[in-house]
């Protein structure tokens, strides 16, 4: 599962703006900023549909493990 933490360090990496990934996700700017700051839940799908955005755009996505929290990392 995606976090909201990964989604802020994802666009961080890209250079994006909350604007450009609701454009690129087609999910509304309103829902991406209460996920990103925990003010509010977020559907399944629109969490899918931001999540291979970003993937397509070159994030990977690397989940919590022992060694520490999750977070991203751009494709080589």
């Amino acid at each position: 599962m995606m976090h909201a933490v990964q989604v802020r360090m994802a666009r961080a990496a890209l250079g994006i703006s909350v604007r450009e990934l609701a454009e690129r996700s087609g999910v509304a700017d309103s829902t991406i900023l209460r996920f990103e700051t925990g003010k509010g839940a977020i559907l399944t799908t629109n969490m899918a549909r931001i999540q291979n955005s970003l993937e397509e755009a070159g994030v990977v996505f690397i989940p919590a493990d022992a060694a520490g929290g999750p977070g991203v990392r751009l494709k080589a």
